[in-house]
């Protein structure tokens, strides 16, 4: 490979790693082709791509942004897992597959919001309930002191007017 095309690579590379909101590295190992294209078939309905590339090159790329240093778990066969929008649904897509075919891709590593994560951690990403779930509880856990609020304010509003009612019967008999 020329030289100018290697460096067209990293600097592709480094650009969709840069702007990626999370990516992990795997090991393919032991996946026919036919579990690899289903795999990134997966990967790609779910919005995430799925590159291998030489390691070197990936190393030099990851070199030039500022990002954690995850270059040891550049060894033997690497494919890179890249999600731009969403850091939870290529640990999904990872974790599902893994289960369904004797935990092959391995995780090796990931960086995930700018932070080095470890195969464990990635697992506890892809148990976690979907982005618009967990927004929805956040919602409803924000809303249940205000309702509640709202409920005391009434009561007293209520109980002020019966009181004035009560005053106004009293006044009206006296």
């Amino acid at each position: 490979m020329k030289v100018q095309d290697k460096q067209q690579i990293v600097t592709d590379l480094a650009g969709k790693l840069g702007g990626a909101s999370a990516f992990y590295l795997t090991d393919f190992t032991g996946l026919s082709v036919k579990k690899i294209t289903d795999l990134r078939a997966r990967l790609r309905n779910a919005g995430v791509e799925c590159i291998v590339v030489k390691n070197t090159l990936a190393e030099r790329a990851l070199a030039g942004l500022e990002l954690p240093d995850i270059g040891q778990f550049f060894k033997g066969p690497t494919a890179l897992v890249i999600g731009r929008n969403d850091a939870i649904a290529a640990a999904k897509v990872l974790s599902d597959f893994a289960r369904e075919h004797d935990n092959k891709p391995t995780v090796k590593a990931g960086i995930v919001e700018r932070r080095a994560v470890g195969p464990q951690e990635v697992t506890r990403l892809a148990t976690l309930p979907p982005r618009e779930q967990l927004l929805a509880e956040l919602a409803g856990a924000l809303e249940a002191p205000l309702a509640q609020l709202a409920y005391v304010l009434q009561a007293r509003l209520y109980e002020f007017a019966g009181l004035l009612d009560a005053l106004r019967t009293s006044r009206e008999e006296a």
